[in-house]
Order: structure tokens, then sequence, then C-alpha cells
């Protein structure tokens, strides 16, 4: 088939790849000519393992191109999909201006029967006002479909190639048996829907993954009161074929551009019918209040945080990807320096973006994890690098001024932990120190 993605984020751009790499004729096509150049010079503005090889093989190969140039893109196509940002507006609903731009802009290019396909998260309804936008500017027929995006950044292309669904929303047989062609080679999981269920099932799952999340940290919180670990607990939840292992680790919560916006966006839908989402509206809260857990840690630790330094290890709201919107890192290094402390940072790969988000005098960029720990006071993971699950803790410990170290990931076992010195501070397990040794470790075997 022949397919124009409009918008090369993380969703246009690993869609549009992927769907070449399946032998279909692809345009991506964005506003912004900086990121187009980029990719036409062979590199890659998001950090996506194994999208750039992708790129490089399905241009080489005839099937991937990419243009400025919506117009020429649009009359190329069968298949039109819009993948531009929604961001979130100051009321928490998500801003639609540059649906309704593309929409504009399809429209005046249209040049026969097209099948107009949303995949950018947009609120329910959007479709339809897309519909409308496009009918009063051409007379040209078309059909508007809903296909949600359900990616993760950091595994975004395996998610591509290996989805748990395909959702289609659709208004008619036609349009829903040529989107059915063109996913059938990923999955026969496919349902089809109408046009608003299939927007409310994209936000409707993203909500719940976020309170699975949040309900966790929860359970995590109570259970360093009452003594209990928070690893195991999961582990034993998880175990129930009705509540399932996935989204029970319990940390700082979530980030990244999906989770924060659709649920805000969601609270404000409900809104928007006047019917409100309290469940919802604590998950946020909850989660937003979930990150600060580590400053607390520190103090009691540290007590008075003025003049200590303190190491960050990772910025990125999850591993495997450079994104640092809505990330911890974004809320938790502000907060240390205004309590007076000296905060040193590295991340593999998302220090750049971090930087163009928050820079500060206080902050001291290195270049690797033992580097970080260099007379640090105390030490915070917040992102689970496998480079930092990888580092020798012993030699950790001894580049510190004092052995502390938070680990709002969990990401080390108590028994790793014991042949250290370290004061450490996990989420949902007690504290442990060489003077506290903590022997449960036989309860997961």
């Amino acid at each position: 088939m022949k397919l124009t993605v409009i918008g090369t984020g993380y969703v246009g751009l690993v869609s549009g790849v992927c769907f070449s790499d399946l032998g279909n004729d692809v345009i991506c096509v964005d506003k912004d000519a900086k990121k187009i150049e980029m990719l036409l010079n062979g590199e890659v503005p998001i950090y996506e393992l194994g999208l750039k090889e992708l790129i490089e093989k399905n241009r080489i190969e005839g099937r991937l191109s990419f243009t400025t140039d919506i117009s020429v893109a649009v009359q190329e196509a069968e298949i039109v999909i819009i993948a531009v940002g929604t961001p979130q507006s100051p009321s928490g609903e998500a801003n639609l201006q540059f649906i309704e731009q593309a929409a504009r802009e399809i429209a005046v290019a249209l040049n026969g029967y097209k099948i107009i396909a949303t995949k950018s998260t947009v609120p329910v309804g959007t479709n339809e006002r897309i519909k409308t936008i496009v009918g009063e500017l051409t007379d040209h027929p078309f059909d508007i479909v809903s296909v949600p995006e359900f990616l993760r950044e950091g595994s975004a292309i395996k998610d591509t190639f290996h989805p748990d669904r395909i959702v289609i929303g659709a208004e008619n047989k036609r349009a829903a048996e040529m989107m059915i062609e063109l996913h059938q080679p990923l999955t026969n999981k496919i349902i089809v829907t109408d046009v608003r269920s299939a927007e409310m099932i994209k936000y409707a799952s993203n909500a719940f993954l976020a309170t699975k999340i949040s309900f966790i940290n929860e359970i995590a919180n109570i259970c360093e009161k009452v003594g209990a670990d928070i690893t195991l607990v999961a582990r034993g939840m998880g175990l129930d074929r009705r509540i399932g292992e996935s989204f029970l680790n319990a940390g700082i919560g979530y980030g990244g551009s999906c989770f924060p916006k659709d649920t805000n966006a969601l609270i404000q839908i409900a809104g928007n019918v006047e019917y409100d989402f309290k469940l919802l509206r604590s998950v946020v809260e909850v989660n937003q209040m979930q990150r600060f857990n580590v400053i607390q840690k520190l103090v009691d630790s540290l007590g008075s945080l003025e003049g200590k330094t303190v190491g960050i290890w990772g910025l990125s709201f999850k591993p495997n990807t450079d994104d640092v919107r809505e990330a911890p890192s974004l809320e938790i290094i502000p907060a240390l320096i205004g309590m007076g402390a000296k905060v040193k940072v590295y991340d593999p790969v998302a220090m750049d973006k971090f930087r163009a988000f928050f820079n500060h005098e206080s902050i001291v960029w290195c270049s690797g994890a033992i580097e970080v720990a260099e007379s640090a006071d105390a030490l915070c993971l917040l992102t689970e690098w496998e480079e930092f699950r990888n580092v020798n803790l012993q030699q950790i410990e001894k580049q510190m001024n004092q052995p502390i170290l938070v680990d709002g990931r969990n990401v080390f076992s108590h028994k790793e932990i014991a042949d250290t010195g370290f004061y450490y501070y996990s989420v949902g397990r007690p504290m442990m120190n060489s003077l506290q040794p903590y022997d449960r470790e036989f309860l997961s075997v």
C-alpha cells in the first residue's frame, strides 16, 4: 500500500518506518525542516533502539522517504496517517491545534478517495471533528478511521511488529477492510469498533495502567510502615491471573509523554460531560507525591541538604529512551537544589534533552556512573538503566563521602547490598545497612 504519515515524533516515525519494512511505500512528512534534514542525512531525532538501522535499510530499498511537502505526500497516498502531537493544554485537555491544522492541509491536498487514519491520541469525538473540517474544504470522497497506538518508548519497534492487539475504529466496511489488510501482517488480534469506542480504548488503557502503578506505589508506602516487602507482595499479587504481573513494580511513579497527559485529558473528558472521575484524580495525585519520597529519604539519612552533594543516576523517565518529558528528575533535581544541595548527574543518553529543560549552576554534568559517585554524600537512582544495574557497588562505595544509596526503582537486591557498607533506601522495602542484615532472600526462592 501507499502510505503518508504526518508527524515524525515517536509514533509517526516508528510507525512509518515499520510499515515500510513490511513492504509498503511510505512518505513521512513533518513541518520541521531541520528534523527532515536530519532524517535525509541519516540522523535520527529520537533515541530508539534499532530505528536508525531500519530507516537506512528501507531508504536504500526505496520504500521510505521524507519530506516537508504535505500536498505531494497526500496525493501519492492511499492512506494518510495523522500522527502529530496533542500536547496538554493548561486546562488539562489535549491541544488539538496540530490535528486540526493537519486535517485542513490534507483536505486541500486531496485528489481522490483517501482513508484518513488518526494515530495521535485524541479525545472522544475528535475524528468526527476531523471529518467535518475535511468535508468543508473538499468535494473528494474520504473516510475517517481511528487507529490508536500502544507503543512504549524504548521498545517501540518491538511493540509495532508484535502488538498485543490492533484497534480500528471505522464508519464503513470499505475503510475497515483496508485497515485490516494493512495490519494483518502484524497480528490476527484485530478488533474493529465504532470510532468513538476506539478513541476511548486508548485513554482507558493508559488510565488503567497508570492506576496499577499508583496503586502498587501506595501499597509500597504502607509496606515501609508495617515492615512488609513490596517485591514479595507484588509477586504474590501478580501470580493471580486476574491481576497479572505487569506494571506492579513499585518506584517513584510514571512519567513520559503519554500517561501524565492522557490521565489528565481523560479527567477533563469526564468533566466535560459532568462526570467527576475521582479514582483517576487520586491516581494523578499519588503519582505526583511519590517522586518526592526520594527527597524525604535523603533528609532522613542526611538531615539538612544544605551544602551536601547528591549524585543522580538517570534523567530520562524510563530506560532506553532520551525522553525526559514529565520525568521525575525534572522535579526532584530542582527541589534538591532549592534545599541547598549540589547535584551531580549522569544519564547514558538523556543529558542533552534534560539540559534543554533545566540547567543550573549547581548541577555538575558527569560522564559516567563512577564520576557521579565521587565525593557524593548520597546517590539517588532515578532511572533503571542497565548500566546502573551492572555497576560494581563496592567500587562505587569507595568513591563516596558517605555510603548512602536511595534506589528509586528497586534495582538492587538486598543480597547485593549485603556485600557492601551502604545505607540502602528503596521503595516499599525495609531500610538496610551492614549492621542490620536483611535475610529474606530465601523467601523469593
